[in-house]
């Protein structure tokens, strides 16, 4: 199967749904992750411009850990908007190229406008992108597929109805989230956070869950046409 990710910012793939993609391509999936900004406002310290090339390079390491393959729609942080053509024909494009038997992305009730934006950028690009007279830079549709919302940060105000049991890819999981590490030791050294503690944690109640060690939580979108009888997660 080929599986898309799609998050607003380099690290929110990590946080959420890391373990996942790499039980895909475990079971020999071809995975894409698109972050859709370049997370150059992530800093206090380092220049936007400087912090952008930074964090992509940080983005392809986790990705290549993995074994997945790692782009970006390069926008801006906090210049994502859901209403924008242009913002939504980057997102078919990216879907078209992936050509994905299902799509993972950020929950609609989320709490940052990067990110309520992309699960809506999604949603509308996921059903552009089947149309075969949409224009855009990508020539073939691509299949109307499920989509599946990740985890919400310190899963705030979010119920799974499914779960995937990342007890084997745990220790990799914070291994690709340990390269951004523009964010990881700017939080732990000055805002006093121990993020990837945060994240192992997170994973480790959801595990509770459902009776795993570890596990992340997902919540499929039900609309119309986009539901299966078959269980995607791996």
């Amino acid at each position: 199967m080929n599986v898309l990710a799609i998050g607003a910012h380099p690290d929110d793939i990590e946080i959420a749904c890391a373990g996942t993609l790499a039980k895909c391509v475990k079971r020999g999936d071809r995975v894409i992750v698109c972050h859709v900004s370049n997370g150059n406002l992530g800093h206090v310290i380092i220049p936007p411009d400087e912090l952008a090339v930074m964090r992509k390079g940080e983005a392809k390491k986790a990705g290549s850990l993995a074994g997945i393959e790692v782009i970006c729609a390069d926008f801006s942080d906090l210049d994502i908007f859901d209403n924008n053509k242009e913002a939504r024909d980057r997102i078919v494009d990216v879907i078209k190229y992936a050509n994905p038997d299902f799509i993972i992305t950020h929950n609609p009730d989320d709490y940052m406008p990067d990110h309520t934006a992309v699960s809506r950028l999604v949603f509308d690009a996921s059903f552009a992108a089947t149309l075969p007279n949409y224009a855009s830079k990508e020539k073939n549709a691509a299949k109307l597929v499920p989509i599946y919302y990740m985890d919400t940060l310190a899963g705030v105000n979010f119920v799974p109805t499914e779960y995937v049991d990342i007890s084997e890819e745990i220790d990799l999981k914070l291994r690709m989230l340990n390269c951004h590490e523009s964010q990881i030791v700017w939080m732990r050294d000055h805002d006093h956070i121990d993020f990837p503690d945060m994240v192992k944690t997170c994973s480790r109640y959801r595990g509770y869950q459902c009776g795993a060690d570890y596990a992340e939580g997902f919540r499929q979108c039900q609309v119309y046409l986009k539901g299966t009888t078959k269980r995607l997660l791996p």
